[in-house]
């Protein structure tokens, strides 16, 4: 890999399919890479997630207004929302009841409509088509937030996770547009940038992130982030094979536009639906190319400065013989 593969000044990879960022970022041996998995099909809806990611990182109030269009009263993910579940309600065609995704081995079923809609088993109504997901930091492989941090306060951990350094950002705010999923903000009357840790004090203590912890139906699952994507393709089989042909799994390739996800998703419709970019992409990905071409520039300049001075050197030289 050349030097215009890299970033200059962090010196991480931009881009391309990248095994261990944290070996990449400067960690020597550093232990396997973990990470969430958010299977969405069974997901309640009950906040815990959230709840316990504001009570251990001291995540301030972040206003809780319901929008008249959900229940969900936090909305977005933000500076002081790090956990969000959304609440994804749809009004589908009347459809005969299906059976409801088949739970995973060991853990309760529980009544989720499946992915073409259909109400579960019981309901009153077959209109409402109700998905949830608790959404969160995707700590890219290749993330473009941190690559343009100017102070270094966005660094890679030893867990290949993403965290902001509060104490060293500057609020110069050049993270929130390079992020594309738009989960990185600056907290308002702070001007600082904020987002999910992974719980990194708890990783250090070898403790599971919050979230993960108080999910009752293990929906948010954290541990080795090839564990993980063994576990979650199994499962997407599982639902298939038991007829939810929409379940697929999002930011679990490798070869995807940020070089694969390290918290990723079970959904059971299309990313859109979810308020998720269909094909994200490293926003910085480009900058070798704009490196070669300014590269290329200078020299261009360069040669012509000289050829202004010398040229008429030249011409004075040989009218003077």
């Amino acid at each position: 890999m050349n030097l215009f593969d890299r970033d200059l000044y962090t010196g991480h990879q931009l881009s391309g399919p990248e095994d261990d960022p944290a070996g990449d970022a400067g960690h020597p041996d550093p232990p396997p890479r973990t990470g969430f998995f958010t299977d969405t099909s069974v997901c309640i809806g009950c906040k815990a997630c959230e709840v316990a990611c504001k009570e251990w990182n001291a995540v301030p109030d972040d206003g809780m207004t319901l929008t008249g269009m959900s229940y969900d009263n936090t909305q977005a993910l933000g500076a002081s929302t790090w956990r969000h579940v959304a609440f994804i309600e749809e009004r589908v065609a009347e459809r005969p009841t299906e059976a409801s995704p088949p739970a995973p081995d060991g853990r309760t079923e529980l009544p989720l409509a499946d992915a073409s809609g259909a109400a579960p088993s019981g309901s009153d109504s077959g209109e409402l088509r109700w998905l949830m997901s608790s959404d969160v930091c995707k700590h890219c492989t290749h993330a473009a937030c941190l690559d343009v941090c100017p102070t270094g306060s966005l660094f890679r951990t030893e867990f290949g996770t993403v965290v902001v350094q509060e104490d060293i950002c500057n609020g110069c705010g050049y993270c929130v547009p390079a992020c594309p999923y738009g989960v990185i903000e600056q907290r308002p009357g702070d001007g600082r940038a904020f987002k999910c840790t992974m719980c990194y004090d708890r990783l250090g203590a070898g403790q599971e992130p919050a979230c993960a912890k108080a999910c009752p139906t293990e929906s948010i699952q954290y541990g080795p982030l090839d564990e993980l994507r063994e576990r979650a393709a199994a499962r997407v089989e599982q639902l298939q094979d038991e007829g939810v042909p929409g379940a697929r799994l999002y930011g679990a390739d490798p070869d995807d536009g940020v070089g694969g996800d390290g918290a990723f998703f079970l959904l059971l419709a299309e990313p859109e639906v979810y308020g998720l970019p269909p094909d994200p992409q490293v926003t910085t990905r480009d900058l070798p190319a704009m490196w070669k071409h300014a590269a290329l520039a200078a020299l261009s300049l360069t040669a012509g400065c000289a050829a202004s001075f010398a040229l008429p050197a030249l011409f004075r030289k040989g009218g003077g013989r």
